[in-house]
């Protein structure tokens, strides 16, 4: 298991881009829309990891309705797994509360689900399936 990535929650992506830019020296590698999520995404790919910036793309995103309760900042922490789907069912039997019972899109077509914070001391954790594992 790995860190795969950190989001972060942000009001406007044409403003944290470049202070991210600034940060770590180099434009993002890929931006996207996440229908689904509601969500815009920026990515920064790290060595092993990346940072992902989140902008909301409707006021009944996630991430919209995060900033807020909490503003702008880390929203979530992602761990690769690998087996996603048995792994949530070993998590859930184990009793740790599901906000995903199944695995679903994410950003980049990656397997994605969703742990939630009341079963993981107030830290929202995304497990993530890499293509390839």
């Amino acid at each position: 298991m790995k860190i795969h990535h950190i989001g972060i929650a942000v009001e406007s992506l044409s403003v944290a881009i470049p202070a991210f830019e600034k940060i770590l020296g180099r434009a993002p590698d890929s931006q996207e829309t996440v229908a689904d999520q509601k969500v815009r995404v920026a990515v920064f790919n790290l060595s092993g990891s990346r940072i992902e910036l989140l902008e909301a793309t409707s006021p009944e995103s996630p991430i919209a309705k995060f900033i807020s309760k909490r503003g702008q900042g880390i929203h979530h922490l992602t761990l690769s797994v690998q087996g996603l789907a048995g792994r949530l069912g070993e998590l859930e039997q184990g009793g740790i509360r599901l906000i995903d019972r199944e695995p679903r899109a994410g950003a980049g077509g990656e397997q994605i689900a969703f742990l939630h914070p009341s079963s993981t001391t107030g830290v929202l954790i995304e497990l993530v399936e890499e293509e390839g594992e």
